[in-house]
């Protein structure tokens, strides 16, 4: 099975626990937090060694996000690692996220500019997204400025 395909189901049982406990928000918050760790290397190097047992790593885990998240999303980092999945760890955070803007009708866009675009421009891209079809309730959009 891909990566993708486990990580889309994994994430999708995280949500649903997550509608059902009232979390939802919390949960995705907890998983900005995780892939804001990734930005060290280190971090993604140990969820990925096939020689760091999954109780070492359940401790790194603790230790690096201990009281930083909620109880629920700290369990299933348990079950995610005990099952030897935690290579696609990335995979789940970017799935949840994509499952939790569907829910909540939220669509995201990206561009890229040489400088910073006045707001009355983002309102415009905005517009434009809903005139092409786009039927969200919230467009975000991000902007990269690339001089």
């Amino acid at each position: 099975m891909s990566s993708i395909k486990i990580a889309s189901r994994y994430a999708k049982s995280l949500l649903d626990l997550a509608q059902k406990s009232d979390k939802v928000d919390q949960i995705k918050g907890d998983l900005a937090l995780f892939s804001e760790g990734l930005k060290s290397r280190d971090l993604e190097i140990l969820i990925k060694s096939p020689i760091i047992k999954a109780d070492k790593k359940l401790s790194i885990f603790k230790a690096i996000f201990g009281g930083n998240i909620d109880q629920l999303t700290s369990s299933f980092f348990d079950i995610v690692i005990k099952k030897g999945r935690e290579a696609v760890l990335v995979d789940i955070a970017n799935s949840f996220v994509e499952q939790y803007n569907e829910l909540n009708e939220i669509t995201t866009a990206t561009i890229t500019t040489a400088e910073k675009v006045s707001d009355a421009v983002l309102k415009n891209i905005k517009a434009n997204i809903h005139s092409m079809g786009v039927k969200s309730k919230n467009i975000v959009v991000t902007e990269i400025v690339d001089p």
